[in-house]
C-alpha cells in the first residue's frame, strides 16, 4: 500500500504540469499556432515524467552498487536535446523571408523546462516560470506589436 502512496505522491508532479504545460498551450491554440494544448501538454508530462523515473532509479538502484552510476544533468540534457529536435521542426525560413516557428521552439523548450520542474517538485518555480512565458508570449508579444490582435503576426 505504501508503493501506491509513494506513486501517487509523484504524480504531483505530473498532474502540475499536465495544468502549467497546458496553460502555455493553451495560449499557443487560441493564435492558432502549429505546436498547440496537446502538444505543449505532452512535452511538458513527459519531461515530467523522465525526471521523476530517473529520480526512483536513482532511489532504487543508486546505493546499490558502486559499479551504477546515474547522471541527472545527462537526463536533462537528454530532454532538451529531444525538445530542441521537436523545435527544429517547428522552425522554417522561405527564400528571402525570416524564419518562422522560432517562438513555438522556444515555447515548446520553455514548456519541457517547466515539466522537468515540475518533476523535481519544484512547484513554485514552476508555476512562477509559467508566468513569466505567458507574459511573455501574451503582454509581451502586444508590445511589441502593438494592441491590435490582428496586426502582422510575429515571425511564429
Amino acid at each position: 500500500m505504501e508503493s501506491i502512496w509513494n506513486e501517487l505522491k509523484l504524480m504531483q508532479g505530473l498532474l502540475l504540469a499536465f495544468v502549467l504545460s497546458g496553460a502555455i498551450g493553451w495560449q499557443r491554440e487560441r493564435l492558432h499556432r502549429s505546436a498547440g494544448l496537446r502538444t505543449h501538454m505532452l512535452i511538458g508530462m513527459s519531461s515530467a515524467l523522465f525526471v521523476v523515473l530517473a529520480g526512483t532509479l536513482i532511489s532504487n538502484f543508486g546505493g546499490r552498487d558502486s559499479g551504477v552510476r546515474f547522471d541527472m544533468i545527462g537526463l536533462l540534457g537528454a530532454v532538451v536535446s529531444g525538445i530542441s529536435f521537436l523545435g527544429a521542426g517547428a522552425i522554417f525560413s522561405d527564400r528571402g523571408q525570416k524564419a518562422k516557428g522560432l517562438t513555438t521552439a522556444a515555447g515548446m523548450l520553455a514548456t519541457a523546462g517547466v515539466g522537468v520542474a515540475c518533476g523535481l517538485h519544484l512547484y513554485v518555480l514552476a508555476t512562477g516560470a509559467t508566468l513569466l512565458f505567458l507574459f511573455t508570449l501574451g503582454i509581451v508579444r502586444k508590445l511589441a506589436q502593438g494592441e491590435d490582435d490582428s496586426a502582422a503576426e510575429d515571425q511564429e
